[in-house]
């Protein structure tokens, strides 16, 4: 029996594993002849345009909720069921795409709220320069 299967495989392709199961599977190709073969065809079936209705799904990251979704979540403006989704596709789905979307979307709000403020700062600054005097 193979240690990995055809999904995980397909899913190694992808980068859509975790980064232990990546990790175990890198180290497995350096070790297994077999499975180098293994992953060759898989590769090969891909190339040739020999896809299932689930690679094909995958692939498109059809289950996964758009950018804009992304964002209106951090804001809390989603309908419940869909939050609800994204909460699930998130934390238990694990999707790296979309979590790596998450934490840009959170970098740049975080970003964009620091702004206002140094932005303010700044104009202050620059309108009381040669007003203060030095009363030392």
């Amino acid at each position: 029996m193979d240690k990995f299967s055809h999904t995980s495989l397909r899913a190694f392709l992808d980068e859509a594993l975790d980064a232990p199961q990546m990790a175990a599977i890198e180290t497995a190709l350096r070790d297994d002849p077999a499975l180098v073969e293994k992953l060759a065809k898989l590769v090969a079936e891909r190339d040739a345009g020999l896809h299932s209705l689930g690679e094909i799904w995958r692939r498109g990251r059809l289950t996964c909720p758009t950018r804009e979704q992304l964002g209106s979540y951090l804001l809390g403006a989603l309908p419940d069921d869909v939050s609800d989704y994204v909460t699930f596709h998130i934390e238990t789905i694990a999707c790296r795409t979309c979590s790596a979307n998450l934490a840009d979307l959170r970098s740049q709000a975080e970003a964009s709220s620091a702004r206002p403020t140094e932005q303010r700062r700044q104009k202050y600054f620059q309108s009381s320069v040669g007003r203060l005097r030095d009363e030392g």
